[in-house]
């Protein structure tokens, strides 16, 4: 029994053993990629898949199609990077710097940038179904002709964004803050919209269908020919907004939703006056 016993520590030991020394081979590996990256300013077309590149710190770099699947890059300092077409599939990168990066056709479903500063970055026509937006700096930043579908941005800034054209099923933006930000021809079905400030922010053409905007603020607001068919008004502020043209509006689905004398509304469609 005893023998036994010793065989199995014994293998235990040697499996800890080999497992350490392989950890160390990876680590070491890392450290002589990043060195790397740093010396060439980048590792355009690399595989870098499993790399863990945590802290990375390289202004200008050039990761354009490269490999970056569940790299983890968590609070890497990569401002004005070029991500153009990279495989960004479920990279951890939260509190990462990429603000200015462009991100252009790249594929980043489920990539988590929770707290990242992406201010003024670009991400035309990305791939960012599934991802972590979550209390992200997103100032200046394009999503034009995104598939954003089932994101989450919850208490992000996201103040001059552009999101034109875009897919946003079921995307998250509750308290985000929206103003000055361009929505026009997105498509927002059932995206929940709860407590956003969207001060004069553009949402003309946008599909609001099935989308909840329960105290969202949208004052000063465009919402010219939006279809909100089963859409949600619950004490929405709609102080000078423009529904000129919006179609598909429920009166019974428009619960203590306010405006005021210069908001405009579509024939049929009555709110009460704000007072606050």
């Amino acid at each position: 029994m005893g023998d036994k016993v010793f065989q199995i520590l014994a293998g235990c030991l040697s499996a800890f053993a080999l497992f350490a020394v392989s950890n160390s081979a990876f680590a070491e590996n890392d450290l002589k990629r990043m060195a790397e990256i740093k010396e060439k300013g980048g590792c355009p077309s690399c595989d870098l898949r499993l790399a863990e590149l945590r802290f990375l710190n390289v202004e200008n770099a050039d990761f354009s199609r490269a490999n970056l699947r569940e790299v983890d890059l968590k609070e890497a300092i990569l401002p004005n990077a070029n991500f153009q077409r990279a495989d960004f599939r479920r990279a951890e990168a939260e509190r990462a710097d990429f603000s200015g990066s462009d991100f252009t056709d790249a594929t980043m479903r489920s990539v988590d940038l929770e707290k990242a500063n992406l201010s003024n970055a670009k991400f035309e026509d990305t791939d960012l179904r599934e991802a972590d937006l979550n209390t992200t700096i997103l100032t200046g930043t394009v999503f034009d002709g995104s598939d954003i579908r089932n994101a989450s941005f919850i208490r992000s800034v996201a103040e001059n964004a552009s999101f034109k054209g875009a897919k946003m099923d079921e995307v998250n933006l509750e308290r985000v803050d929206l103003s000055n930000a361009n929505f026009e021809n997105a498509r927002l079905r059932q995206a929940k919209l709860d407590r956003i400030k969207a001060h004069n922010t553009n949402f003309a053409d946008a599909d609001f269908s099935g989308v909840r905007l329960v105290s969202a603020d949208l004052t000063g607001a465009n919402l010219t020919g939006v279809d909100f068919d089963g859409a949600l008004l619950r004490r929405t502020r709609l102080v000078g907004a423009d529904l000129t043209g919006a179609t598909n509006l429920d009166p019974s689905r428009i619960l203590g939703a306010c405006g005021d004398e210069n908001t405009k509304l579509p024939s049929g469609i009555k709110l009460i006056k704000c007072s606050y």
